[in-house]
């Protein structure tokens, strides 16, 4: 079993679990605004203190969350090299050729790289607590003022969620082909990123024919089921705001605001 942990719903009787999924929506919309908003390490600060609560909320290990992080290490290293040797400006601390390192890219980089690690964590851990048809049901309720406008809400909060919810099932898959090409004698870790990519063809090309076939065999399941996205469907569980939720809207609303803050009395930015 693959160790990716964003996409992956995983049930626990926890306080994050039993909230509307529309206010851990909102929620999430407002940590996003929040980590942009944010113009300093004290804001970013503020908003990692939020995070590991909500780890607490959901009873769910910290480090679990970070394990998501996996996912993106390419293009986290790689944005960091690009902002840390090309930033113009600043006390130069080191250079050597045509490589110049400034203290202030160097926090430049860090910000980011912090920026992108809490933007992850943060959507992972909303997909952690929460069930892909909890989270359609409440996606499509919060873009229900769309339908005036004749906007698809159903279809496009169903492909959202099915999308999430392939994520760890081709993450499984891919593990599982991986192993199966060891055993036959494949190398994915000696050579060059030439031969390395050349090694991956083998898995790619059975991870696709599967991920058609699951898509195929998902669409014939809902047709054998009669579903449809009318108007007329009802559904099991009706999503109803509580005090937990407002609870919730609250804590958005002071992270924000803290946030805000930061950015407007403490000048330590960069």
């Amino acid at each position: 079993m693959s160790k990716v942990t964003f996409g992956r719903y995983v049930p626990v009787d926890s306080f994050a679990d039993k909230c509307d999924p529309r206010g851990k929506l909102l929620f999430l919309i407002a940590y996003i605004a929040a980590v942009f908003t944010a113009k300093n390490f004290y804001g970013l600060a503020v908003v990692a203190a939020v995070l590991l609560i909500c780890a607490v909320a959901a009873k769910t290990s910290f480090f679990k969350i970070l394990r998501s992080v996996k996912g993106i290490l390419f293009l986290l290293i790689f944005t960091a090299v690009i902002n840390l040797f090309f930033y113009k400006g600043g006390e130069e601390i080191f250079s050597w050729g045509v490589i110049r390192i400034t203290r202030e890219g160097l926090f430049a980089t860090l910000f980011l790289a912090i920026r992108l690690i809490l933007l992850v964590c943060g959507s992972t851990l909303l997909t952690l607590t929460t069930s892909p048809v909890a989270l359609t049901d409440g996606l499509e309720s919060l873009l229900t003022p769309l339908k005036w406008i004749r906007f698809p809400v159903h279809e496009l909060a169903l492909i959202m969620s099915i999308a999430l919810r392939f994520i760890p099932i081709l993450s499984d898959e891919t593990a599982r082909i991986i192993s199966a090409q060891k055993a036959r004698g494949a190398d994915f870790e000696s050579g060059g990123l030439v031969k390395r990519v050349k090694a991956m063809i083998p898995v790619l090309i059975p991870l696709l024919i599967s991920a058609f076939r699951r898509a195929d065999e998902l669409g014939d399941a809902m047709d054998a089921r009669c579903y449809s996205g009318s108007k007329v469907r009802t559904k099991y569980k009706k999503l109803r705001f509580s005090a937990r939720d407002l609870a919730v809207l609250f804590a958005a609303a002071a992270m924000i605001a803290g946030v805000i803050l930061f950015r407007l009395y403490f000048t330590w930015s960069v």
